[in-house]
């Protein structure tokens, strides 16, 4: 995403999502808004404070949540630490193949479909 100041030099962000699949393969989804206020399924991503590295953002938003650039993580859940933030209305564990119905973003689409079936 480009933000404009007004002296119209853009601002670029970055951000880092997690790509989190639990031991039975289930995919981790949050239910967010867009920009338009609407519902959306998506996967856990969000900015980058100042200062912070990629993966750590991973981490925090993997936790808990429009278009920039994303880099991403397969990560695999420990523990449950903490609450989502208010950012995120709901969170479910779904088959990759529910998740592929419930997905609003062909981007988060093509990470699902990227997933190799589990390993025994």
């Amino acid at each position: 995403m480009i933000v404009t100041m007004p002296e119209s030099r853009p601002i670029f962000e970055f951000s880092a999502g997690g790509l989190v699949v639990d031991v039975e393969g289930r995919v981790l989804l949050i239910r967010a808004r867009d920009l338009r206020n609407r519902a959306v399924w998506t996967l856990p991503k969000g900015a980058l404070a100042p200062g912070e590295q990629s993966v750590d953002a991973a981490l925090r938003e993997g936790g808990r949540r429009v278009k920039k650039t994303v880099q991403w993580f397969l990560m695999r859940p420990i523990e449950k630490v903490g609450e989502h933030d208010h950012e995120v209305d709901e969170v479910a564990w779904a088959a990759p193949s529910e998740a592929l119905t419930r997905l609003r973003y062909d981007s988060d689409r093509r990470l699902v479909t990227a997933l190799a079936p589990p390993r025994c």
